[in-house]
């Protein structure tokens, strides 16, 4: 049996100095990270996936966690990983996720159904 060892991240900040975290595997790394970040803000995240159309981000989500948050709000990111949703401003847990997933089906078929109206009074229009 291999016993490996866990990731480690040594971070600036500007009120601890150096801090190290164990890295969860999903971290897709620190590449963007200020000095100038607060401990308590420091976050790991995921790679983020994103719905673009025509050009323009709708939304984009990623595996978040903030190893040092004071928050224990639901929705405003914390210590447990979570998704966070963007123009949401919201970080989800499963059930949420589940929820958003579903919402974004139903508005996907009423975007049809609008497409089918659009259809038919053009094809009318066109007479």
């Amino acid at each position: 049996m291999s016993a490996e060892l866990p990731r480690t991240v040594t971070l600036a900040t500007e009120d601890f100095g150096p801090v190290t975290l164990e890295e969860p595997t999903w971290c897709a790394g620190h590449a963007d990270h200020r000095s100038d970040t607060a401990r308590v803000d420091l976050t790991h995240c995921g790679p983020a996936i994103e719905c673009t159309f025509l050009g323009a981000e709708v939304f984009t989500a990623e595996l978040v966690a903030s190893p040092y948050a004071s928050t224990s709000m639901p929705r405003l990111g914390g210590r447990t990983p979570g998704v966070s949703v963007h123009p949401l401003g919201m970080t989800l847990d499963p059930t949420d996720l589940y929820s958003l997933a579903g919402a974004l089906d139903g508005y996907a078929d009423r975007l049809r159904a609008l497409a089918d109206q659009l259809t038919a009074i053009l094809t009318e229009e066109h007479r």
